[in-house]
């Protein structure tokens, strides 16, 4: 006996395109979505990146010179400070897709990041909330470091702005993304590409006007006036996002996102005793009208989830004992992607260095670039992005084309390709940033020749690369995993790979200080003068476990593509599928896929 609920399928595009105007109505594909309400979103990122680096990348600077923490603590400071921005995006993730949606995320917490903003320039501006002017170089025994009150209004300042663009960052992607259909309009798959390589251009252009004009302005005209056109650009941003509310298309919460889940696990638990059931495609033409599930034999103790115990009685079964195949695939495709996710850490790692150590490197070399001019050490790290601002466009218009006709891939090379390359081009620039690292400490040591900051160029320039192939690659890859519901917690996850990637920075940095340290003297990264520190020691010690890492990768690359093969991967082939006509087997007996609650 088999049976198979079989559901409208004007109904299930309906429930599919479930995406609604700002007043709350059914949206109108003339009249919303696509590019031109993406760009809107696009403008908000840019200027966000803006703010955000403009304070991240020169934070560690004003921790030393204004607030007089050490430099090993600073580092800490600025890497957990990152990392807490990127594992906030969790919470932003969830609220959005169980709570608020992508748009009303985003005004929320934009607010929040902005008041964050303006209390840091107050914090900045007034002398009586920083410690008694003091040079660290010269008198840094003497100095007195920021405690009670004046470092609670900096810490509460600084994280009410973690909190704020940690919640607003997923939700730019996500609502950016929401603005195409794949459903019903193949081209968008395209456009979707396209997106998420304008989403990186958008990046860097907020990050280079951060590390040239923001930066000058706060080494200039100070850190107050600084983080005031931070608070101004954040403003700008929100401006911006509100202009665009007649042309989106939203995707409304739907309720908690782990509900589903843990009814998986739950089901599965208290179902471990079945026996697996034979798994069988219902492959009836009438039925591939409206598409099948595909169902993987991956963690296939899962499945057991689906299995309906027939008691002879017709009472429905608690959600919370029978799960339709559609969930337990959907949570197996969050299991399968948590390797790759783990897998970039380390390339996080390695980023935290160019904002802390590699700031602090330009800072002992000559940074004159002309009688008159001097280069900021921060801006060091504007350099990928004069590259990548031209590269970018070039990649999407002439290689994206150009390998499509290769591959037949809509976005050239796959997610999964365009991570590896990027996960091993990071490795090349902690060589890159160990030799120069060599090469200075060796001059300023020896002959007390002080090299020129454009030495430092090389490193900054092969992970700007890296980074436009990982994390366009990585989020690419995240949000067209088929998982209903939980895009912009997705994007979340990309995020929240930063977080993990800085909190390993600063565990790395306090191991090796303890494990390099002897009784008469410290450790490779102890000193606040990197002439004495073994800097390039730390950059060579990333560079193999970076490599370790782009091999781990690609085992687990190879497994996930395996175990995948068989399933849906992208949205147009999930959502668009009838989920509810995959008919499972377990001998005479048949279980009827269920709606997801």
């Amino acid at each position: 006996m088999e049976e198979g609920r079989g559901t409208d399928k004007g109904e299930m595009k309906h429930q599919q395109e479930n995406t609604v105007d700002w007043r709350g109505r059914p949206s109108n594909p003339k009249k919303h979505g696509g590019m031109s309400a993406a760009a809107f979103v696009l403008g908000l990122q840019a200027f966000e990146i803006m703010g955000i680096a403009a304070v991240g990348n020169n934070l560690i600077t004003y921790l030393i010179n204004e607030m007089h923490f050490s430099l090993s603590k600073s580092a800490n400071i600025v890497t957990n400070f990152v990392g807490t921005i990127f594992l906030l995006a969790l919470l932003g993730g969830y609220l959005s897709d169980s709570h608020l949606g992508c748009f009303w995320t985003i005004i929320l917490f934009g607010f929040v990041e902005l008041s964050g903003f303006i209390l840091l320039s107050v914090q900045a501006h007034l002398p009586q909330l920083k410690p008694a002017k003091c040079n660290m170089l010269t008198d840094g025994d003497m100095c007195e470091e920021a405690k009670g009150f004046k470092a609670l209004i900096f810490f509460v300042a600084l994280y009410l702005v973690a909190l704020g663009s940690g919640c607003v960052k997923p939700n730019m992607i996500a609502h950016g993304a929401d603005q195409f259909n794949l459903q019903t309009n193949p081209s968008h798959s395209k456009k979707l590409s396209t997106y998420f390589n304008a989403a990186y251009f958008a990046f860097s252009m907020g990050e280079l006007t951060a590390l040239s004009v923001l930066v000058w302005i706060q080494t200039h005209a100070g850190m107050d006036v600084g983080f005031g056109v931070s608070a101004a650009a954040m403003a700008m941003g929100l401006i911006v996002v509100v202009s665009g509310t007649l042309y989106y298309r939203n995707k409304p919460p739907r309720g908690s996102i782990f509900t589903p889940i843990a009814q998986v696990f739950v089901a599965a638990m208290l179902k471990r005793k079945q026996i697996n059931p034979e798994l069988m495609i219902n492959r009836d033409q009438n039925q591939a009208e409206s598409g099948n599930v595909v169902q993987t034999q991956r963690f296939r103790f899962l499945d057991k989830a689906c299995i309906k115990v027939e008691d002879g009685s017709n009472t429905k079964e608690s959600p919370w004992r029978l799960c339709s195949v559609t969930q337990v695939e959907q949570v197996k495709i969050l299991i399968s992607v948590i390797p790759i996710f783990a897998c970039t850490i380390v390339f996080n790692t390695v980023l935290a260095q160019l904002q802390t150590f590699s700031v602090q490197q330009g800072s002992a070399m000559d940074t004159q670039l002309t009688k008159s001019f001097h280069i900021p050490p921060a801006s060091l790290q504007s350099i990928p992005y004069i590259i990548l601002i031209f590269l970018v466009p070039l990649y999407d218009k002439f290689f994206v084309p150009f390998a499509r006709k290769i591959t037949g891939h809509e976005s050239g090379i796959s997610p999964l390709q365009r991570i590896g390359s990027g996960l091993f081009l990071s490795t090349f620039s902690m060589i890159a940033a160990a030799l120069m690292e060599k090469k200075r400490r060796d001059s300023a040591s020896g002959s007390g020749e002080i090299i020129s900051i454009f030495w430092i160029t090389p490193q900054f320039l092969i992970f700007g690369l890296s980074e436009m192939l990982t994390a366009v690659g990585l989020i690419e890859f995240f949000y067209k995993q088929s998982l209903q519901r939980m895009q912009a917690f997705l994007m979340a996850m990309t995020y929240c790979s930063y977080s993990f990637g800085f909190y390993l920075s600063s565990v790395l940095v306090s191991l090796v200080n303890k494990i390099t340290s002897s009784s008469s003297k410290g450790g490779w990264l102890s000193d606040n003068d990197l002439n004495k520190d073994r800097l390039d020691l730390f950059y060579w010690l990333l560079a193999v476990i970076s490599f370790l890492n782009f091999l781990n990768y690609l085992f687990w690359a190879r497994w996930h593509s395996h175990n995948s093969s068989a399933s849906p991967t992208i949205q147009n082939e999930a959502d668009g599928m009838g989920l509810n006509h995959y008919i499972l087997t377990k001998h005479s007996k048949d279980v009827v896929d269920e709606n997801i609650p």
